[in-house]
């Protein structure tokens, strides 16, 4: 498969490495430093998907152009408000995109756990939640996607919009994310800890191999087979 890569930093130097290993070829790059190439190129174009980690700034110019291009799209980027696009394609023919905060198959699997884990307290009553996410010094933004991506299944499932979240930047930190339920009498936590930024990339790949023929706004919960969870 041919893919196209949007932004060139470790994530992207990542993802290109493992799609190598995987049999597909990368025939565009993306990147103000790394490359001179463009989205508005044969070589953009003659991709069956692409992958987007840029900067929050770029990232919404950077996915209308993919697919004002014909080109399905991962994005990974957070700090932007996806849900605004999404919103503003509905019910739109348009190439296929799937956009989320964390490719991780782990934490894909702690959303659906957190959701769940939601609906069954508040039901019990008594606890309070809160976020703790660490992430690298050269993070951008704060709180991390992930973490608000947590906090709104926890607002959805308790009518509660209120979760604190403590975001911390310290050293090269891949990604730990941490959701506490306390109650006067106990403490319940969700943990996930990724090892290294390979876990993202990976996932990102999976979701690019399932979204190249589809078109619609898609979610990494159908590409893992979460969605009924």
């Amino acid at each position: 498969m041919k893919i196209a890569l949007i932004g060139y930093g470790k994530m992207g130097q990542m993802i290109a490495s493992i799609a190598k290993n995987r049999g597909h070829e990368v025939v565009c790059i993306v990147d103000p430093i790394a490359s001179k190439q463009t989205i508005d190129s044969d070589e953009f174009r003659s991709a069956a998907v692409a992958i987007e980690f840029s900067h929050p700034d770029a990232a919404e110019q950077n996915v209308r152009a993919a697919i004002a291009q014909g080109v399905p799209v991962v994005s990974g980027t957070t700090g932007w408000l996806a849900a605004d696009l999404q919103t503003e394609l509905q019910g739109k023919d348009h190439p296929g995109i799937i956009w989320s905060s964390n490719y991780s198959i782990g934490v894909n699997v702690l959303f659906a756990v957190n959701k769940y884990l939601a609906k069954l307290l508040h039901r019990a009553g008594g606890y309070r939640p809160s976020i703790t996410e660490v992430h690298h010094v050269h993070k951008l933004d704060a709180p991390s996607g992930t973490a608000k991506t947590l906090r709104e299944a926890i607002a959805w499932q308790t009518a509660n919009p209120y979760c604190p979240i403590e975001a911390i930047r310290e050293g090269e930190i891949p990604g730990i994310h941490e959701v506490r339920w306390e109650s006067p009498v106990d403490i319940l936590s969700l943990r996930h800890e990724a090892k290294s930024r390979q876990g993202f990339a990976w996932g990102a790949i999976l979701a690019a191999e399932w979204l190249a023929d589809k078109r619609g706004w898609h979610t990494l919960n159908e590409v893992l087979g979460l969605s009924a969870i």
